[in-house]
């Protein structure tokens, strides 16, 4: 039997019962698929922050790099630890480390979701740029707490980065409806935003079944409020990405649904699969938070390690949830209850 090694991260609030409710239903599909899944947890988050004055241990990353897959819950505390500490001493570091440099966001309406909008029908694939571009790190602040106090936060686009995410959506639309739109601000930002541009442009031609456009990020805002529908595969810069990728979550329903995966495309090391919805300390009490992304960033994962069949089976389960109208709204339903009727689907 074919089996697969995981690091669990649950991290910090809601993402310990998410993690735990999609973990179960990972078992289970794989004990109905015929392969096996090996997890193991890590209590890296930010109480081990507090306990430790580190976000995870100094071996971390050679911890997991021999792990197939990394399923993580949320980070964050905020009240406790700032989030610029837990984001740059974890998730940064792994997306870095492990070559992730494409994210990926599905973001259409499950059965039964009623989003926000009159629009029904859309298929969003959103692809951020993960490694460099506004969340680089570069920059610094000089002077500090005075009149003279200087903040410098500077892009770095390379010709490597921006071309290898470019060929990934290229290839990502190829596999759905050959539609491809790239996003930039280069009225504006005009050496970085018109690099992407012309990255954009010279690699066109090498996928002339692919029609590309070129949008501004203002202008795809819009366009994804107004014409969801008119969209197929979106790839963006790290920050307007991260951007669009929440007014994405909006649009289906709310960061419930919001699913994702931070992909090595050269398999080099492991791929990393999360809900975006955050820790939410104010319900992380409750047992209400709604476990559809984490248990949807894990049918991701399947897909990833090409277990395809059960990934599929567990859309179906969460999509037989949904339409029968359970977490389909926040609060609606206790985490446990979600968790059951998506095992119940997929028995």
């Amino acid at each position: 039997m074919k089996s697969y090694s995981i690091a669990l991260i649950p991290g910090d609030g809601v993402g310990v019962g998410v993690t735990e409710a999609a973990w179960q239903v990972l078992q289970t599909v794989a004990e109905g698929s015929g392969f096996a899944l090996q997890g193991q947890r890590f209590p890296w988050s930010c109480a081990y922050y507090k306990e430790t004055g580190r976000m995870m241990p100094e071996d971390a990353i050679e911890t997991l790099r021999g792990f197939d897959a990394i399923l993580l819950g949320a980070v964050g505390w905020p009240a406790e630890v700032p989030d610029s500490v837990s984001l740059h001493g974890l998730l940064l570091p792994f997306r870095k480390a492990f070559v992730q440099y494409a994210n990926i966001r599905p973001h259409r309406l499950l059965p039964g979701v009623e989003g926000p909008l009159k629009a029904a029908g859309f298929d969003i694939l959103c692809i951020r740029e993960n490694t460099e571009g506004e969340y680089s790190g570069a920059g610094g602040r000089v002077h500090q707490g005075t009149s003279d106090e200087v903040a410098v936060e500077t892009s770095i686009f390379t010709r490597k980065g921006v071309e290898r995410i470019l060929r990934f959506g290229f290839e990502q639309a190829r596999l759905r409806k050959r539609k491809l739109a790239s996003v930039t601000k280069s009225n504006a930002q005009r050496y970085s935003m018109v690099f992407w541009d012309e990255v954009t442009a010279r690699l066109a031609p090498e996928y002339p079944d692919v029609q590309v456009t070129s949008y501004h990020i203002d202008a795809m805002a819009a366009r994804m409020v107004m014409a969801p529908d008119s969209l197929d595969v979106v790839v963006a810069s790290n920050l307007f990405g991260d951007i669009l990728t929440d007014l994405g979550a909006a649009i289906q329903g709310g960061l419930g649904f919001a699913a994702s995966a931070n992909i090595n495309p050269d398999r080099s090391a492991p791929s990393m699969f999360e809900p975006v919805h955050g820790s939410a300390p104010d319900i992380a009490h409750l047992g209400i938070a709604n476990p559809i992304a984490a248990i949807w960033s894990g049918a991701m994962m399947l897909g990833h390690l090409g277990e395809h069949g059960a990934a599929a089976k567990v859309m179906a389960a969460i999509e037989a949830a949904t339409a029968r109208g359970i977490g389909t709204r926040p609060g609606q339903d206790r985490t446990e209850t979600i968790t059951t009727a998506v095992l119940a689907a997929l028995a």
